[in-house]
C-alpha cells in the first residue's frame, strides 16, 4: 500500500516543493495550510508521515502536534518538523515535543527525501531499488519511477556481461520482493545488436521474472521486436516502443 504523506504549511511554495519531491514515488499526497485543517485532514486520512511547519496562522505546528499526540488514532504518525531557525534552542524545543526529525528551511526536494528515508522504511526500500552499474557502462543499471523498476540493459551484451546481468537481476528481484514492488521494465533501448547471446540473455531474464511472478514489460525498437518475435517466452510479454509507453502498460 502506498504511504500517505500529509504536508501542513501555510506556504504554497513549500507545499509545492514537497509535492514535487515525492512525484517519482508511489505515495498518496495530502496538504493543508494550517494546523486546524491539518489536524482534521489527518483524522480523516490517517497519514503515515506528516511534514509539519512550526509557524502557521489559525493553529501553529506545535499546537497541532500537541493535539496529535493526544489522539490515540493519530499519535503513531511519524512527523518531520519544518523550521526556519536552526539554532540549538529551537532544535531543543522540537526535541522536547517528542519529534526527533526536522529540516531547516529553505530546503531542496532531494534533501527532504533523504530525511524521509530515515523515517519511512517502505519508501527507503523503494528509493534504494535504483542504482547499480554494469562494468564499463555509464549511468545506472536500475532506475525507479514510483512502483516501477526499469532495468537498462547495456549497449553490448557479451558472454561475461550476460553472467553479470543475471547476477544483478537476481539481486534486484530479491530487493523488489522486500519492498513490495512487482513491476519491471526491461529496457533494450541501448542494445546495439540483439544477437544470439543478447537474445538468450533477455529470454533468461524473462524466465527469472516469470518465476518471481513480476509484472513485466519490454521497451524495444522495431528491429529488436522482430528479433524476439517467435520465442514462446516473449509471446505473452507486452512490448512497447518507449519506456513511457511501457510505464502506461501497467495502468
Amino acid at each position: 500500500m502506498a504511504p500517505k504523506i500529509l504536508t501542513v504549511d501555510d506556504s504554497r511554495t513549500i507545499r509545492m516543493i514537497v509535492k514535487n519531491a515525492f512525484k517519482p514515488y508511489e505515495c498518496e499526497l495530502f496538504e493543508a495550510e494550517n494546523g486546524r485543517d491539518g489536524l482534521a485532514l489527518a483524522a480523516r486520512v490517517r497519514p503515515d508521515l506528516i511534514i509539519l511547519d512550526i509557524t502557521m496562522p489559525v493553529m501553529t505546528g506545535i499546537e497541532m502536534l500537541t493535539k496529535l499526540f493526544q489522539d490515540e488514532t493519530l499519535k503513531g504518525s511519524k512527523v518531520i518538523m519544518l523550521t526556519a531557525e536552526s539554532g540549538r534552542e529551537n532544535v531543543m524545543n522540537i526535541v522536547k515535543l517528542g519529534v526527533k526529525d526536522y529540516i531547516v528551511k529553505p530546503f531542496k526536494g532531494d534533501q527532504l527525501i533523504e530525511r524521509v528515508k530515515l523515517v519511512l522504511n517502505e519508501l527507503k526500500e523503494r528509493i534504494e531499488l535504483g542504482g547499480g552499474q554494469i562494468e564499463g557502462e555509464s549511468g545506472e543499471a536500475f532506475t525507479v519511477d514510483g512502483d516501477i523498476v526499469i532495468f537498462n540493459l547495456p549497449a553490448k551484451i557479451t558472454g561475461n556481461r550476460a553472467t553479470e546481468i543475471e547476477g544483478l537481476i537476481k539481486q534486484k528481484i530479491g530487493q523488489m520482493g522486500s519492498a513490495g514492488v512487482h513491476k519491471l521494465i526491461l529496457n533494450l533501448g541501448k542494445v546495439e545488436n540483439l544477437n544470439m547471446t543478447a537474445a538468450q540473455t533477455v529470454l533468461g531474464l524473462i524466465n527469472l521474472c516469470a518465476r518471481a511472478k513480476l509484472n513485466l514489460c519490454l521497451a524495444a525498437n522495431e528491429n529488436q521486436m522482430a528479433s524476439l518475435k517467435g520465442f514462446k517466452e516473449t509471446s505473452t510479454i507486452p512490448t512497447k516502443f518507449s519506456i513511457e509507453e511501457a510505464k502506461r502498460a501497467f495502468s
